[in-house]
């Protein structure tokens, strides 16, 4: 549900690789504001300690347009993230003034995707699709699977899809638009016809359009944490304390107020390769600043208030009545890239995904460097923790140690993209150019986060809507 956007460098780095300079965020503006509607406090700081921060020349709810996404921040403040903030602003790190101006850097209560009197969640049904079905004549099928687009000439003509057992084929007046996400996407187009020519041909699949890239280039962000039992409320008390759950679940059902609407509300961003460069090789220092714009952050923290114990929070739960607090670090630079491949040519078979998180060494280094961070923040909140470090422990302490414990703990965000990457003609891996087209096949378009050229910093949910409407002015004007 965090909402923000990313940075002017990482918006001219897209349109420098897709040769688009509609891609620079001034003029992604207006597609970032399309689709949303904000919802300001009432005050400056109406949640306990929080002080939010925010410019509202970055949101613009007069358009004329219906803006079906709500975005707000949560009716709660976290106690834990009080004091994250002014750990984070100990080592350098302090408030942020906006993240949706263009830079990503300091802290910040985000925002979030949520409407603002139930706090419930917002998603891409509840807005736009729900909407749509109200006031239009959109035809939705429901419990409908796509087994494959069909081509004439090179031309996208349609859908064959199954319901309840029986094919049909649904007729496309115009074109195609693919929007299965970063996993199916490509699986989709592979198994009709469009892909690597190797390996459409090792499942009998006719080549359509042999296309390297489909199913490649897969960027991902991973995150792993430090927790301290701590002496304040978290959400630990949810778990161990009937009476305060009840009292919780009373708030949010009577006012839409309390611990359960908030879920991650503090975020920052750092570039560890100008706070702390000696915390890595130079030469993946160099690299980091050769590879990447120097507004690009290269690491994440969210503060969780509460035992993650990532990746298996079932298993690892703590049993005792404590209250947990967590840091946690997610990767923004990863030089490691992952694919997906099909095993068949039914699409109802899942694809074979090959995430290769923190295969590249420069990765390894960049975890160490922010898993040290992390434990500087900690030291400098010694005021509300009990007892030693919780998870690892302070037995983990060499680099091979620490990354050793990265490997158990780390796990994705869920932030799979560029697995039909968007770029030129003549990058080889390129699968669609700059307004979502497939190459070399008529009538048909690719527009999800499959699509990035790259994942931009931090949470690409705004970018998927963003994406979505500029896109959609091309489809509406023919382009």
């Amino acid at each position: 549900m965090l909402w923000h956007r990313g940075t002017n460098g990482s918006y001219d780095k897209w349109a420098d690789e897709v040769g688009d300079d509609s891609y620079t965020f001034d003029n992604l503006l207006p597609y970032f504001q399309r689709s949303t509607h904000i919802t300001y406090p009432q005050d400056e700081s109406p949640r306990g300690n929080a002080t939010l921060h925010y410019d509202r020349s970055a949101f613009n709810n007069s358009l004329e347009q219906h803006q079906p996404l709500h975005v707000t921040w949560s009716n709660f403040s976290k106690a834990f993230s009080s004091w994250a903030v002014k750990a984070l602003s100990a080592v350098g790190v302090r408030p942020s003034p906006s993240l949706d101006n263009g830079e990503l850097h300091g802290s910040s209560y985000s925002l979030t995707s949520i409407t603002p009197e139930e706090q419930h969640r917002e998603s891409s049904q509840t807005s736009f699709l729900d909407y749509a079905m109200r006031t239009t004549d959109i035809k939705v099928y429901t419990q409908a699977m796509a087994r494959r687009i069909l081509f004439a000439n090179n031309t996208a003509t349609g859908v064959l899809v199954t319901t309840a057992g029986k094919n049909y084929t649904i007729t496309a007046r115009k074109e195609v638009i693919l929007s299965a996400g970063a996993f199916q996407s490509p699986q989709l187009l592979m198994v009709s016809g469009v892909g690597p020519k190797a390996t459409l041909q090792q499942h009998n699949i006719p080549v359509i359009k042999d296309l390297p890239g489909v199913g490649q280039s897969m960027m991902d962000h991973i995150y792993f944490g430090v927790a301290h039992r701590v002496n304040l409320p978290t959400a630990s008390k949810l778990k161990y304390d009937p009476d305060y759950a009840a009292a919780a679940a009373a708030s949010y059902r009577a006012n839409a107020t309390g611990p359960l609407t908030a879920a991650v509300d503090l975020i920052a961003f750092e570039r560890l390769v100008d706070s702390v460069p000696e915390s890595m090789p130079n030469s993946t220092v160099h690299d980091l600043k050769t590879d990447f714009p120097s507004d690009w952050p290269d690491v994440e923290y969210l503060a969780q208030d509460s035992w993650s114990g990532l990746p298996n929070v079932a298993l690892q739960q703590p049993t005792d009545d404590s209250n947990y607090a967590q840091l946690i670090a997610a990767l923004l630079s990863p030089f490691s890239r992952g694919n997906l491949t099909i095993s068949s040519a039914d699409a109802s078979v899942p694809p074979v995904i090959n995430p290769n998180w923190l295969t590249d060494p420069r990765d390894k280094d960049q975890a160490i460097a922010a898993f040290k961070r992390m434990r500087k923040i900690w030291a400098a909140m010694s005021e509300i923790t009990i007892g030693d470090e919780y998870m690892p422990g302070l037995d983990v302490q060499s680099d091979e140690a620490i990354w050793e414990w990265i490997q158990k703990d780390a796990i994705t965000i869920w932030h799979a993209s560029s697995t039909c990457k968007m770029g030129g003609a003549g990058d080889p891996l390129a699968v669609v150019d700059s307004k979502a087209r497939v190459f070399g096949i008529k009538g048909l378009r690719v527009v999800d986060a499959s699509a990035f050229p790259f994942l931009t910093p931090g949470h690409p949910q705004s970018g998927v809507y963003m994406l979505a409407e500029k896109v959609a002015g091309d489809v509406r004007v023919g382009r």
